[in-house]
């Protein structure tokens, strides 16, 4: 596991590669499954959760479309220090697993149908069938050979 530490000055410094590293670069960790933990500099307590949410409402404040909307937070701040608190960690998580798998089944499908309907893809297949029943009938090949003999 990869460790970041987090010093007094907000900057995060990566101890495996032995230099500093900034948010986008945590994100990138995130994007490419890479298991880290962001702990602080002098007490070792584990901020990864912190910075995480940090990425987050840095992306959301960016613009590029949220995630977040109002209506959704102020439906997840309702369910702190609610009984169900618990339960609703646990859906959410369980969710995002079941969206990320059929989003993968789904692009599978995308790409299967496309490479299907890819003009070029049917005409390439098209040009070897065609070719295929030309040889047939092209005199000196291996068919019209085997036919004299």
């Amino acid at each position: 596991m990869r460790i970041l530490r987090k010093y007094t000055n907000r900057r995060l410094y990566d101890t495996s590669r032995s230099c500093y590293v900034t948010l986008e670069d945590v994100k990138q960790l995130v994007l490419n499954g890479e298991t880290f933990q962001v702990q602080d500099s002098k007490t070792g307590q584990d901020l990864t959760r912190n910075i995480l949410l940090q990425i987050i409402a840095e992306q959301e404040a960016d613009g590029g479309g949220t995630l977040l909307t109002n209506q959704v937070l102020q439906q997840l701040i309702r369910f702190y220090g609610d009984s169900m608190q618990g339960m609703m960690s646990q859906y959410l998580e369980q969710s995002i697993g079941a969206f990320l798998e059929h989003q993968d089944r789904i692009r599978d499908q995308m790409k299967t149908m496309m490479g299907a309907a890819n003009p070029l893809t049917m005409m390439n297949n098209l040009a070897d069938k065609n070719m295929a029943l030309w040889n047939m009938f092209t005199p000196g090949t291996k068919t019209e050979e085997t036919n004299e003999k």
